[in-house]
């Protein structure tokens, strides 16, 4: 492995942890500034939107913004790359904490897979596709 895909291999790993951070703190900026401009997205396989950044966005914001918290955890990260060109996969554990009627929390797991395509940009690496598989 020679620098050049060890690099490739870090910020591809350190986008797909930046994913998580900015789901789990609604950073909606940041959120974007993680995908390409025409990235598509297919979250159906949870009831989601097939489209575009902005509509997963639009179908995450009330799910996350109704929960006391979440926390997304990427792992067993592998990455095919091919020059500017790269697919991931990787495992999602997702525990979600609602408040209910009497005051306590229930904590519920999700768990999936993100099959992603990214593609370096001048920005850097940036998520093309992204598609949850259950």
């Amino acid at each position: 492995m020679d620098l050049r895909e060890v690099s490739d291999r870090l910020e591809i790993n350190e986008i797909l942890a930046r994913y998580c951070h900015a789901l789990d703190r609604q950073d909606w900026p940041a959120f974007r500034a993680l995908f390409a401009p025409d990235a598509k997205m297919d979250f159906a396989a949870f009831g989601g939107p097939v489209g575009t950044v902005a509509d997963v966005e639009a179908h995450l914001r009330p799910v996350l913004g109704s929960i006391k918290g979440s926390e997304h955890i990427a792992t067993t990260v592998i990455i095919d790359l091919d020059g500017d060109r790269a697919q991931a996969r990787s495992a999602a554990i997702v525990p979600m904490t609602r408040l209910l009627d009497d005051g306590s929390e229930h904590t519920a797991f999700i768990g999936l897979w993100y099959e992603d395509e990214l593609t370096r940009t001048a920005e850097g690496w940036r998520i093309s596709a992204r598609t949850q598989v259950r």
